[in-house]
């Protein structure tokens, strides 16, 4: 049987009618970096910490694209590390498939069969001493597969993601260009046949048109193998194209998820509005000289008490500083962590909304 077909007819057994579950569930997931240097400009800096990941609780659904969006700095890539256990958690529970991940259940050997990750950095995530198809196929290698197989299936791998095995496969990774590259990068994580994709970045440092043959590609792979994609980027426009559903993080917390078009067409979080204020675009009437978020996120050393968003968010009232909001969950869901949503918080959402809708008539008049 072919390697396409194999994953084909595996893909069938995983997911079949019903409503779609959980594949990765995340659960209170907290991961910090002591700082060892002394002397800070603040209060317990013996103890001082970069909360790089506070808390963050989610699900990524069987056969759906997760994105993950935010400002630079916000814990993504530090979660994504954290998923694939490339780095420990401090505390909090990874749930892969109703199995604890790291338990008797769900060994690490096993889930990094099940979980794979492409990262940003084409070049650096290749060995530059290995040939392009003994780097797709040293993983199956390492996890018993014969090296004939494996060798088979790397160079199939490469048909698939659409370079010829005949020319590609005894090259160099520098003999080859970045979209070429991450192709490979891409063939890799499929070469232990995962459930489950991790991609940070991974079309952020190419141009345009190969960007677009390189989702394009993602998609056909994600619909032909039953696979279920965690994707990162700071490229708002290329998530709301690739994603059915979106998460928003700020300050190593997540603020907002929901559906993509709900979370781009009706954002309910201040920060999430924030960043789609920022998006390129080529319209004109888009174009404001409004800036769309004054000053830089607070220390993730010492973040601000009550809500995280409080210090830059335009409509923060006296409560925002005091108490942090809880996640709320919505019918639709689409759920966002603000006070204006919590019931008995004592948030005057009247102000919001009012301060909202005027916002909104400016921005439409500034277009007229």
């Amino acid at each position: 049987m072919s390697l396409t077909a194999h994953l084909m007819n595996d893909a069938d057994q995983r997911d079949v009618g019903g409503p779609r579950q959980p594949l990765l569930g995340v659960r209170k997931l907290l991961k910090h970096f002591p700082l060892k240097n002394k002397g800070l400009p603040f209060s317990g800096a013996a103890a001082a910490a970069v909360r790089a990941v506070d808390g963050v609780s989610f699900d990524i659904m069987k056969g759906e694209t997760l994105g993950v969006v935010g400002e630079s700095g916000c814990g993504k890539s530090t979660t994504a590390r954290v998923l694939m256990q490339l780095i420990g958690q401090d505390s909090g529970e990874l749930v892969f498939d109703g199995r604890t991940v790291g338990s008797r259940a769900m060994p690490l050997r096993q889930f990094r069969r099940q979980a794979q990750m492409v990262f940003q950095d084409s070049y650096s995530s290749l060995n530059p001493r290995m040939t392009i198809e003994d780097s797709i196929a040293f993983a199956p290698i390492v996890h018993g597969l014969p090296a004939r197989d494996a060798i088979t299936r790397a160079r199939d791998l490469l048909a698939r993601v659409g370079l010829q095995p005949e020319r590609f496969a005894g090259r160099y990774p520098h003999e080859l260009s970045g979209g070429q590259r991450q192709r490979v990068n891409i063939a890799r994580a499929l070469a232990l046949e995962p459930r489950l994709v991790i991609l940070d970045e991974a079309v952020s440092a190419l141009d345009k048109s190969v960007e677009a043959q390189v989702l394009n590609l993602l998609l056909d792979l994600k619909q032909e193998f039953g696979l279920t994609y965690l994707f990162i980027s700071h490229d708002l426009n290329v998530v709301r194209f690739i994603s059915d559903r979106v998460l928003v993080m700020y300050l190593g917390q997540v603020v907002e998820v929901g559906p993509a078009d709900q979370v781009f067409d009706a954002p309910r979080h201040p920060y999430t509005r924030a960043l789609l204020r920022s998006m390129p675009s080529m319209d004109p009437t888009r174009r404001t000289e409004e800036a769309p978020l004054a000053g830089d996120p607070p220390n993730p050393i010492n973040p601000p008490p009550g809500c995280r968003f409080h210090t830059r968010c335009q409509f923060a009232q006296e409560v925002c500083k005091l108490r942090a909001p809880a996640f709320v969950e919505g019918g639709d869901g689409h759920g966002v962590a603000c006070l204006r949503y919590e019931p008995g918080s004592g948030y005057d959402a009247g102000a919001f909304d009012a301060g909202m809708a005027m916002h909104a008539q400016d921005k439409e008049a500034s277009h007229g």
